[in-house]
């Protein structure tokens, strides 16, 4: 039987400006009755239940109801998915790439037609605004769409022999079975962000969503196959990453991992791979520094503080994480962004708020002992600081929008990823300050330097640890660009043609034609 499908998230838009609406409402009466629905994973062009009966639950954080289940899967769940892809690999691998083109064309056509639909899954399994769910589709269409344009880049190179009548052929050749696990913030963009380029490589795929939010991906996997992909190329299965996760990590029919997620999981990927020196490419956390030098457009980086760090509740890998602003323009520049901050609305996702609620009562939690332990350490509140309880937010992770001052750099207010709506704020005196600031933290994904000043933006390339940096603007990768992080923000990178050659390996052939 196959799965019926709900709806939501992408990467967002700049949030709108203050409007005069009312902050903190929430109308739950609103959201749309959606009854449970159960889902089944899809294993080698099939529609089937686990090995074994029990099922997880999909809660809407905005209200706690469980909104679908999915079953919870086993590592014999696990294999049978990884012996599908293996055997449909080789003849996968064998249709020429404008053939595999014209199937992801179909997946993004049809993601394109679906956009509405699949919008409000990810609303209902993630809480993010709905606005901020269809940018996150289109993203989808765009992941794919790019993967499949990139049919006629694969090449290889012929290079000269030392040897009379011989050639050196090295060419790019695909992995074989991939296993992507992707992270719930963005349930349904990560799927596309890694399937896309692996697919286009001629690797196979199994993907496994993180529990939280696993419908957006069986969602792609029904749309892959109303495209017309041939049964094992992709698969999708459920459960816990404890279980279905290790094993698909360290079976012997894995060729390359690919994962979005924390650096406690990437850290047991790693250890769990190491036996099998298994290929892995990982996209963990963040802790963005955004440093506001005393030239800049002080409009402009208020405007871009707030989309960093509140769009999607602050759950983005590359948000704004801590914030330093010299001492000659902060003043002026705190009072704006508080007064920014103080204008976002939050309530229903489905509704036209800027902010909805945290993924889990677990992360609501974690970003609350956070704050805690910042103002107990002496941190001063400007704004926020606590959970939603009231009324209007009795059910689901509500957490206000929250900027505090710190002292010492070394705080663990800014040096533990937060990943909620929460910044806290330094001054600094000089631009050498500044980049030590920065710099001092274990994590190397993002950053951000507002200035008017060449010479500085320069220095700043040279010397921020990060593999993505932000000039003057808000977060947000394009795809063809390069994602990837440094020091304990991960391995390898996703993205344009350098995240596209992450799904091939390379063969040499020496060829003596005397």
């Amino acid at each position: 039987m196959k799965s019926v499908a709900f709806v939501r998230g992408s990467p967002s838009p700049p949030l709108p400006q203050p409007n005069g609406r009312k902050k903190l409402v929430m109308n739950q009466s609103q959201n749309p009755p959606f009854p449970p629905c159960s889902y089944q994973m899809y294993i080698d062009g099939q529609w089937c239940n686990g090995e074994v009966s029990q099922t997880i639950g999909v809660e809407n954080p905005a209200t706690e109801e469980i909104v679908a289940t999915v079953p919870a899967g086993t590592a014999s769940d696990a294999n049978r998915a990884l012996e599908a892809a293996k055997r449909a690999q080789r003849q996968w691998a064998s249709f020429p790439p404008i053939e595999r083109a014209k199937l992801l064309h179909k997946l993004a056509d049809a993601i394109l037609s679906e956009r509405d639909r699949l919008a409000r899954t990810v609303t209902l399994e993630q809480g993010k605004p709905l606005k901020e769910a269809l940018g996150e589709i289109g993203a989808t269409e765009n992941f794919i769409r790019y993967a499949a344009e990139s049919a006629r880049r694969i090449e290889g190179d012929i290079t000269p022999s030392d040897n009379p009548n011989e050639e050196i052929w090295i060419r790019r050749v695909p992995y074989g079975v991939v296993v992507a696990l992707t992270a719930w913030n963005y349930p349904s963009a990560l799927v596309a962000r890694k399937i896309g380029p692996a697919l286009i490589a001629g690797n196979t795929v199994v993907v496994k969503g993180h529990e939280c939010t696993p419908l957006s991906g069986l969602e792609l996997a029904r749309l892959a196959e109303c495209a017309g992909f041939p049964k094992g190329v992709l698969n999708v299965v459920t459960g816990t990453g404890r279980t279905v996760g290790k094993a698909l990590t360290v079976s012997p029919l894995t060729d390359l991992v690919t994962m979005t997620g924390s650096v406690r999981a990437g850290k047991e990927i790693y250890r769990a791979a190491a036996e099998k020196l298994g290929v892995l490419r990982l996209e963990l956390g963040g802790k963005a520094p955004f440093v506001v030098m005393e030239d800049a457009d002080l409009t402009n980086a208020v405007e871009a503080a707030v989309t960093a760090r509140f769009t999607n509740c602050g759950q983005i890998c590359t948000c704004n994480e801590r914030m330093y602003v010299h001492e000659k323009i902060a003043d002026d520049f705190l009072d704006r962004f508080v007064a920014r901050v103080r204008a976002l609305t939050i309530g229903d996702p489905m509704q036209d708020f800027d902010m909805g609620p945290k993924i889990s009562r677990a992360e609501v939690e974690k970003v609350e002992a956070l704050v805690n332990e910042a103002i107990a350490g002496g941190a001063d509140v400007l704004l926020g600081g606590k959970r939603l309880h009231d009324r209007q937010f009795s059910k689901g992770y509500w957490f206000e929008p929250t900027v505090l001052t710190a002292l010492e750099n070394d705080a663990p207010i800014f040096q533990k990823e937060i990943f909620g709506p929460v910044v806290p704020v330094l001054r600094f005196r000089d631009f050498e300050q500044a980049i030590n600031y920065a710099n001092e933290t274990e994590y190397g994904l993002s950053a951000f330097i507002f200035t008017n000043d060449l010479r500085r933006i320069m220095n700043l390339s040279r010397n921020l640890q990060f593999g993505e940096v932000y000039v003057n603007r808000p977060n947000g990768e394009l795809i063809q660009g390069f994602h990837n992080g440094w020091r304990h923000s991960g391995l390898g990178g996703e993205d344009g043609k350098y995240g596209l050659d992450g799904y091939f390996r390379k063969q040499t052939t020496y060829v003596n034609f005397a």
